[in-house]
């Protein structure tokens, strides 16, 4: 035996990334009729998962974390604070199953990563030279649109 306590919740968590985890309670799946081809395979057996993580009650991920996870889930985020993602990519439903957790922890991955903060730069000095002689030559240009027998100069 080893002396280290074990931890009696290491297999409820699902890690996200090395010091992030979420716990499978959070979790919760259904089973429903894939769409598709499959012959009456489609028609008789419920392969396909709606897995729903439940991102405002869960206590393990940072609140930064939780808000840039509900902007990358758009209109996956239902208005009970739930990520629903529906897998129906493979015919079997462990394959589903795995298909669905994947693609949940590949999102709260995204989310654990900070943007970088924009710096504010100012235009140089032939940018502006470049703009400013572009509006000279299409002025002349909208010049020349007058008609024949009228000069302006």
């Amino acid at each position: 035996m080893s002396d280290e306590p074990s931890d009696p919740f290491a297999s409820k968590r699902i890690p996200v990334t090395g010091s992030l985890h979420i716990l499978k309670d959070d979790l919760t799946e259904d089973f429903v009729r894939a769409s598709g081809p499959g012959g009456q395979n489609v028609n008789k057996v419920s392969t396909a998962v709606q897995l729903r993580f439940n991102l405002a009650g869960n206590e393990t991920l940072p609140q930064d974390v939780k808000s840039r996870a509900a902007r990358l889930a758009g209109s996956r985020l239902t208005l009970h604070g739930e990520i629903i993602l529906q897998a129906d990519r493979f015919r079997t439903r462990e394959r589903n199953r795995e298909d669905a957790l994947e693609r949940l922890l590949e999102l709260l991955r995204k989310a654990t990563e900070k943007p970088k903060p924009r710096k504010a730069t100012k235009p140089t000095l032939g940018s502006k030279k470049r703009r400013l002689d572009a509006k000279k030559q299409r002025g002349q240009i909208k010049k020349m649109r007058g008609r024949a027998g009228k000069l302006d100069d």
